[in-house]
């Protein structure tokens, strides 16, 4: 089998990979991230993890490797970035409660070899129910998600902070969408079952 490059340091992508059961190395993407709020969330999306892919080929010239990005778009649909602080996780969360918010994880499989490429992305929504501010930053407190766009961790405490879910695939929301992936790799002729 080729080798299988993720071009990612994310544990919750990394542990997602996983869950296919094929040998892989985890590699940072040399490429700087830039969120562009003019540029659609599904073309954006697609973007950056095409780029990110494709950084590393020169590094792993024989690989299939993998890109990935998300982005949060609030109920005003406006790309939300990770908030860098507990203060702005707390603000965006009071800003985002009782409503409903998209997340769009782009995917792209890049085959360094011959210099071809896939790209998809899939959606989720979650809806997030009223939420005091004490409950908030209780939150925040205790998963500090500062990391992580839209300021929770669905994988863990953040599910508390959930009304409910929306999407076809569980893991779009976590930042890898293995139900286009695995797709995306029979292409390429890696067959996981």
């Amino acid at each position: 089998m080729r080798q299988l490059v993720l071009a990612s340091t994310s544990p919750y992508r990394k542990q997602l990979l996983q869950q296919l059961g094929l040998p892989f190395i985890t590699a940072s993407p040399l490429y700087f991230e830039e969120l562009n709020q003019t540029v659609a969330p599904e073309l954006l999306v697609k973007h950056l993890a095409l780029h990110k892919a494709e950084s590393l080929a020169k590094h792993f010239p024989e690989a299939l490797i993998i890109g990935a990005d998300q982005v949060f778009v609030d109920a005003r649909r406006r790309i939300v970035g990770k908030p860098g602080s507990p203060e702005r996780a707390v603000e965006q969360l009071k800003g985002m409660a009782g409503r409903s918010h998209t997340f769009y994880t782009g995917i792209a499989l890049f085959d360094a070899a011959a210099q071809t490429v896939a790209t998809d992305f899939d959606t989720f929504t979650v809806t997030l129910r009223q939420l005091t501010e004490t409950q908030i930053r209780s939150y925040v407190e205790r998963e500090n998600p500062v990391d992580c766009a839209g300021s929770f961790k669905i994988e863990g405490l953040g599910i508390a902070l959930m009304d409910h879910l929306d999407g076809r695939d569980y893991t779009t929301l976590i930042g890898l969408p293995l139900i286009k992936l695995t797709q995306m790799l029979e292409q390429f002729g890696v067959h996981i079952l």
